[in-house]
């Protein structure tokens, strides 16, 4: 049975995987996902890196997952909006694909995952370029306690030290940085850095500490499936203690408002 409170509400989700999805082809993992997300009620995926988990992607390994996306996301143009996956340990390559993918191509955002922390003075001239192209950027965030930390991998103070570098290019704070108490307050200062809720459990006080601190126009739906169910990471808002006009902002239109901004949707 269907949630009562989904006919309520429009919902997109910032943060999409193929991998872990049955499938031969692409088209066969999108088409099961996108089945997966009309039983949630879901309008709109974003689908990031989709057919490798290397930290550390070559050039090559950055256009073949790129690639990848593309053809996923081909027979669902008005369902599936695809983000560029880029490297500041290939910087030019990262610009080429940023140039193919989002000026020239379908997608609509860049994905800057583990290959190196998001200080690193390599990501200027991505970020100065994905800007230009209004691109939505995401950046993968994460305090880790258990030494599992890589040693490029990101925290929220990291992509704090970024959007002070860049105050008119927006950002979104993936995960929120895992413990998002702490992600929270890293970047609450930052009127350019929106959090994301997407790949920890629905842990109450999550959604409604984000919305206090941040304002609900600062924090944004994500799922991280495979990953994590759609159904675990919708919890964290349904069953937030906040308004439901707070509960469309982050479910759908705080996220709109950025994929307008690139030209790559009508309103």
């Amino acid at each position: 049975m269907n949630h009562p409170l989904h006919a309520k509400f429009g919902i997109w989700d910032l943060h999409c995987h193929l991998l872990g999805i049955p499938g031969r082809t692409p088209e066969e993992k999108m088409a099961g996902l996108l089945e997966i997300a009309d039983r949630h009620q879901i309008e709109r995926l974003c689908l990031f890196f989709s057919s490798t988990w290397a930290k550390n992607p070559t050039a090559d390994e950055l256009r073949t997952d790129n690639d990848y996306v593309i053809q996923a996301m081909s027979h669902w143009s008005d369902r599936v909006l695809g983000f560029c996956y880029v490297s500041p340990e290939h910087v030019e390559a990262s610009l080429d694909e940023v140039e193919r993918c989002v000026v020239n191509g379908p997608m609509v955002g860049i994905k800057l995952w583990v290959a190196q922390r998001a200080d690193a003075g390599e990501l200027d001239a991505i970020i100065d370029k994905a800007s230009k192209a209004k691109a939505v950027i995401f950046q993968h965030t994460w305090f880790k306690q258990d030494g599992t930390q890589t040693p490029g991998e990101s925290t929220p103070l990291h992509l704090a030290a970024l959007a002070r570098r860049f105050p008119d290019t927006h950002f979104i704070c993936g995960h929120a940085g895992g413990q998002w108490e702490l992600g929270i307050r890293a970047i609450r200062g930052l009127p350019n850095v929106s959090v994301e809720l997407a790949g920890s459990d629905p842990t109450a006080g999550f959604t409604e500490m984000a919305v206090r601190e941040l304002g609900a126009s600062r924090v944004i739906f994500g799922s991280d499936a495979a990953g994590r169910s759609f159904a675990s990471q919708l919890a964290k808002v349904y069953g937030a203690a906040i308004s439901d006009s707070d509960r469309q902002a982050i479910f759908r239109d705080n996220l709109r408002t950025l994929v307008l901004g690139t030209g790559k949707i009508k309103a």
